[in-house]
């Protein structure tokens, strides 16, 4: 058999949210990249849920955007609704969320990728790793050839060794009837690699014509759309939306998945993989909330080229006779037709503690993994990984260091680090309740927290910074001059206060400090403002932000400054933690296998103390 050779920079293994990202940054990057997917019909492939964003993960893709990804662009293109949740708390927990056209989206995705320059896309499955001298040098396929490579990005998904199954039902395929990926973790686990066995699952789909939509409540999308891109012009998404319903569950529901609760593979012990706490199946959260009369359920369409529609919130893997039952039973869904099962789908992963911040494997040099298969959840999550660790192996290729971000700096930075340093025995997913500096990592402002580091890497062109820097000098100067801006007790102001139930002026007060009364804002001052200038929407907003929350933003900053002073403490490499005196016996144990980078990251794994921690850093000096 005559054997096909190829040389070229990175290898990405996976071609779903995060391949995606990883390649085109790599690519992007100047590195000849070579992307290799089981099915190329699985590109970008939205496999579960129809949408992108929501709690926290809005926040995500936000940064992705702001650093120079691609997802934030691709669903500004492919929304067929879109809404701002949270809109009634506070702009810390405001996510965006974007119900996609799937196949669009995919589609769409697919042609950046065909058109980037150093990108190829090859469906073929990678099947061995090729290391030598602890460092990785090339893939071999399936059909045996072989790939020469200086850096390879793992982004398997759910596929590695994946199995569907719903009641007695059990097939050896990926999400959505796709090949599984059969040979890669054999591969890995000779090279030591430790791997698990995690679990995620999908609801049915339903034929849209079947469904009776005047018993459930309509969800219509935002009137004035917000896109995720900072790129995108805010005019070119306002568009014709299509409609969400929401129905519930009852009390016949419940009974239905109780009397065959034993049917459940996920109960009658057939499912061996951990799955997601926070996206639990219907049968799940009848049995841990066996209190609720009633759960809420999503009637989502899949897209507008077909009339499938997604029933989020009754993921499950009950046999096929039971979720006939189950969905029919839900009002609106009485003659409700199953174009797709519900299923559950067990997975091979890795343990990401594996894992170097960078997202490099500690002990195999230029082999990254991202997404799915770092044991996390969610699309979102999947695509901020595939960004840094495509970044990162274009950077170990060009001598460069890696791009790491703290928890101080971005979401991602705090998934990252929660992924590699904390124990996670479930499928990871997001929220605003990780993130400790929350107030400061908003979605609104993450083009002026990451967007430099961007320019810098070489994935933001020289006029979206130019943009960036105009964009922070007129709030810098808006800011400095409402700041400054003094008015008196005249008649108009005092009406303007009467109107809006403020407390009467009883001498000059500056428009800042009624900014931050709690009645008022930016926006509305602008009827007694007479010398405000012109400003864009997305200025105006950060105006009224910095100076409203300006007491508690403060407060945050100091609590970074904290955090960066044992961030910045540095923990050799080649330090011996069995030699350090006072160390409890756990902490050596836990110290030596993770080699935290940092005493901050020290900290946060499981098993160390503060007492460790002073231990530590008494040896250190």
């Amino acid at each position: 058999m005559s054997l096909v050779e190829e040389y070229v920079d990175v290898v990405v293994v996976g071609a779903g949210h995060a391949g995606c990202e990883a390649a085109l940054a790599s690519a992007r990057l100047g590195m000849k990249t070579a992307i290799f997917t089981v099915s190329v019909d699985s590109i970008a492939l939205m496999p579960c849920n129809p949408n992108i964003g929501g709690s926290s993960k809005g926040h995500l893709v936000r940064e992705v955007d702001a650093l120079g990804g691609e997802m934030g662009k691709n669903i500004d293109k492919t929304f067929i609704q879109s809404k701002m949740l949270n809109r009634s708390k506070g702009p810390a927990v405001h996510s965006l969320r974007a119900q996609a056209d799937k196949a669009d989206y995919t589609r769409s995705m697919r042609q950046v990728l065909e058109q980037t320059e150093n990108l190829m896309i090859k469906q073929l499955e990678v099947t061995d790793l090729l290391v030598e001298d602890g460092r990785i040098v090339g893939v071999k396929t399936y059909s045996g050839s072989i790939f020469h490579c200086k850096a390879v990005v793992l982004c398997a998904g759910t596929y590695s060794k994946a199995r569907c199954i719903y009641g007695d039902v059990s097939m050896q395929t990926g999400p959505n009837g796709l090949a599984a990926a059969n040979h890669l973790t054999d591969s890995m686990r000779a090279l030591g690699i430790e791997l698990r066995r995690f679990k995620t699952g999908t609801p049915a789909r339903i034929a849209g014509p079947s469904i009776d939509y005047s018993k459930m409540e309509e969800q219509k999308g935002d009137e004035r759309v917000v896109p995720f891109s900072f790129t995108t012009d805010p005019e070119s998404v306002q568009k014709e939306q299509v409609s969400c319903w929401l129905t519930y569950t009852n009390e016949t529901t419940h009974e239905i998945i109780r009397k065959n609760i034993d049917r459940s593979p996920l109960f009658s012990g057939r499912i061996e993989g951990t799955g997601p706490r926070y996206c639990p199946s219907i049968e799940d959260k009848v049995v841990k909330f066996a209190d609720k009369t009633r759960h809420q359920v999503f009637i989502e369409p899949e897209g507008i080229h077909t009339n499938e529609m997604y029933i989020s919130g009754m993921s499950s893997s009950l046999p096929e006779d039971v979720q006939i039952a189950m969905y029919r039973s839900v009002p609106g869904l009485e003659h409700a037709r199953i174009v797709k099962n519900a299923y559950a789908i067990e997975y091979d992963c890795i343990d990401a503690r594996q894992l170097k911040l960078s997202l490099e494997f500690k002990e195999i040099g230029g082999l990254f993994s991202a997404g799915q298969f770092n044991g996390s959840s969610g699309y979102e999550e999947a695509a901020a990984q595939g960004l840094i660790a495509g970044i990162n192996a274009a950077r170990l290729i060009q001598g460069k260091d890696p791009l790491i971000l703290d928890r101080s700096e971005a979401y991602i930075g705090v998934l990252i680090d929660d992924l590699v340093t904390k124990e996670n025995t479930e499928p990871y997913r997001m929220m605003t309740s990780r993130a400790e500096y929350r107030l400061l990592l908003r979605q609104d402002n993450a083009d002026l927290r990451l967007t430099e580091k961007g320019y810098e890497i070489g994935l933001i062109d020289e006029e979206r910074y130019q943009r960036l820097l105009k964009k922070k000098e007129q709030i810098a100067q808006e800011i400095e001059r409402v700041e400054h801006t003094f008015i008196g007790d005249h008649e108009d102001v005092q009406e303007f206060l009467q109107k809006h139930e403020s407390t009467r002026l009883k001498s000059s007060i500056s428009l800042g400090e009624l900014v931050r009364r709690p009645e008022l804002s930016y926006d509305l001052l602008s009827e007694i403002d007479r010398s405000r200038p012109d400003l864009p929407e997305d200025v105006c907003n950060q105006v009224n932000i910095s100076i409203k929350y300006k007491g508690y933003l403060d407060r945050q900053m100091k609590q970074v400054e904290q955090f960066k002073k044992l961030e910045k403490k540095r923990i050799p490499e080649t330090i011996d933690y069995n030699q350090i005196s006072g160390l409890r016996i756990e902490a050596q144990q836990k110290l030596s296998k993770y080699r935290p980078a940092s005493i901050g990251q020290a900290s946060r794994i499981a098993g160390v103390s503060p007492a460790d921690i002073s231990v530590l850093l008494i040896h250190l000096k």
